[in-house]
Parts: structure tokens; sequence; C-alpha cells
């Protein structure tokens, strides 16, 4: 007979609650306990790292090595050139990835995980500078270390006080607090940050220029001043952008038209057989330089409440319109 499904533990909503509130009180205990500790270790720490002309090498064996990944990641975006490597993986070719300019920041909160701890004479060998993120000064990790960063906590979240939560949190505050220093004293910005991400949001807004999401050449509606209200209805219609630029013979911008006028004309009863696009259009329309950011071309149609734009190049050609949905499409807004 198939085995009966096993009856699920009976759930204590005020138990749980309280669990998860002694774990955030746990947790965050042991990242405020850094404060008193972090002095001039800290500072060395800054100051070896910044001499480096390598990586910063992130070893950490279990949970320790999942904190270093993330802290590895974390130094390579905001300007710590920085890789994880495996410790058990080193053991067998790939400590030929560490080289004599790199450093190695080693994590674990014993300071004797065995895979961590028999590698650690061979870093030495090759004059590798060693920083330790430990729970325990006087630890195999820590007498190897050059400098050694603090990270003990009192008691772990877990109740059997066994599985690592409080120990991993506070590594990774420290190595968070490693990276934001680094990046205060490199300088490092906001233009630097998106070139590390320019996937992201962020990096979209700060690298995505007008000229990269700007229709341009035969798809740009323009007509010249003489040009009539069917002239000026087939650019719009044509071009697909709802409004089309009138131009000077050298391609400078005099004036818009938009489909907005052409209803305004109809409801007003005008003779749309008599007028030229220069007795129509709206002069000094509102123009955007080519080499202007995205976010800034969207900034401008906010602010003037419209939703197309005219690109000028350095003489005042017009070389390109965009609006929302372009902008919308390369996610700039």
């Amino acid at each position: 007979m198939p085995s009966s499904p096993p009856t699920p533990p009976v759930v204590d909503p005020a138990a749980m609650l309280a669990r998860a509130r002694a774990t955030f009180d746990i947790e965050a205990e042991a990242v405020l306990g850094l404060k008193a500790r972090v002095g001039d270790s800290f500072v060395d720490a800054v100051r070896k790292i910044l001499e480096v002309r390598g990586r910063v090498v992130v070893m950490g064996m279990g949970k320790s090595g999942h904190v270093g990944r993330k802290i590895a990641a974390t130094l390579a975006s905001t300007g710590t050139p920085a890789m994880f490597v495996h410790p058990a993986e080193a053991s067998h070719g790939d400590l030929g990835m560490i080289k004599a300019v790199d450093l190695v920041l080693a994590i674990s909160n014993s300071g004797e995980v065995e895979e961590l701890t028999v590698i650690l004479p061979v870093v030495k060998r090759q004059g590798v500078p060693l920083i330790a993120i430990t729970g325990r000064a006087d630890s195999t990790l820590a007498r190897h270390a050059d400098i050694v960063l603090d990270a003990g906590v009192a008691k772990e979240a877990c109740p059997l006080n066994l599985a690592p939560t409080a120990s991993t949190t506070a590594q990774m505050a420290m190595g968070d607090a490693l990276a934001v220093a680094l990046l205060d004293a490199r300088g490092f910005g906001s233009e630097d940050f998106a070139r590390s991400h320019p996937g992201g949001a962020l990096g979209r807004k700060l690298l995505t220029h007008v000229s990269d999401v700007m229709r341009s050449g035969d798809d740009v509606p323009r007509v010249p001043p003489s040009a009539t209200i069917s002239e000026l209805m087939r650019a719009m219609s044509n071009k697909g952008f709802g409004a089309a630029a009138v131009v000077d013979p050298a391609g400078r911008a005099l004036g818009i038209f938009t489909d907005g006028d052409l209803r305004r004309l109809i409801e007003a009863g005008a003779d749309l057989r008599l007028p030229t696009a220069q007795e129509i259009m709206h002069r000094d329309p509102r123009t955007v330089r080519v080499d202007a950011l995205a976010v800034e071309a969207a900034e401008l149609m906010e602010e003037c409440g419209i939703t197309r734009l005219f690109v000028l190049d350095a003489s005042g050609v017009i070389v390109g319109a965009l609006n929302t949905n372009d902008l919308m499409r390369a996610k700039v807004i």
C-alpha cells in the first residue's frame, strides 16, 4: 500500500512571529556589534586593497562561500576588480588563477575550515597579501593573515546555535563596509557605477544618448516652408511621428506642425487648401542636441508637457526625431 503523506507540523502564529522578531534582533545586534570593533585593521585593509595592482580574490567555504561570492560581486561593481575562487577547487588547479599582484580576502567564521587552511601556506609563499574576515582571532586563518577583520558574533539566530545566520550576516556587512569605503576612497561616482551596470535602469539613464534611440535619415518627417497642408499630412502619416518639422534649405528648424495643430484647424473651420506650412507652424520648436542624454530629453518633454522632440546637431541642423514611445522602447522611461 502506498504510504500516506506526512502530516505537516502545526504552525503556531505567535511562536513563528516571535522567532522571526528574535532573529531580527540577534542579527541586528551582530551587525551593530561590528561598529565598536572596526578600527586600525579596517583602515589597513582598505589601504592594502587600494595598493593592489591585480584583483581581490575572495575565498570561503559553505555559507561563507556564498557570502564571498556576493562580496566579490559588490567589490567588482563598485570599482575594485574582484573574483571568487572556491577553496576546494583551488587545491585542484585553481590556485593558478591567483597571481602575485593579487590579494586574497578569506572568509571563515571558525577560521579552521580545512579546504581553506590547507592552501594558506601556498598563498603566503607566493607573497600574496591575505586579509581575513573571521570570528576567531586565534584561528589558523587569523594567524596566517596579514590583516584580520573581526566579524565574530555572540550567538547565531538559529535556536540550536549551529546554522550560520548571524555570523554570515556580520560577514556580509563587513564586506559591504569594505566595498563602500573603497568606493568612497576611489571617488567612484554614479557614472562609473552605470558603466558597470549597462543593463540596469541607472546604466540606461546615464549611458544612453539621444543618438542611440532617435529616428534618423528618411524616418525624420520634414517639409519646406512652402509645403501645403496635404504635404504636411503625408509627411506625418508616412513617418508615423505625429508631427513634421518645417526646415529651411540648410535643414535648420523653423517650426513644427503636429497632428494636434491639424485637429484644431479643422475644429476652427479653417480652409485647409490655402495656408502653407510656414503660415501655420509653431515657431521655435522645442529641440534637443544629438549628444544629450536620452534621460535629458525625457525630462524636457515632461517639463514642457510634450511628447516629441526634433534632434539637432551642433550647427542646428535637424538630424533626428524622438518621442516618448522611442524612450519607452529603450527603457529610459
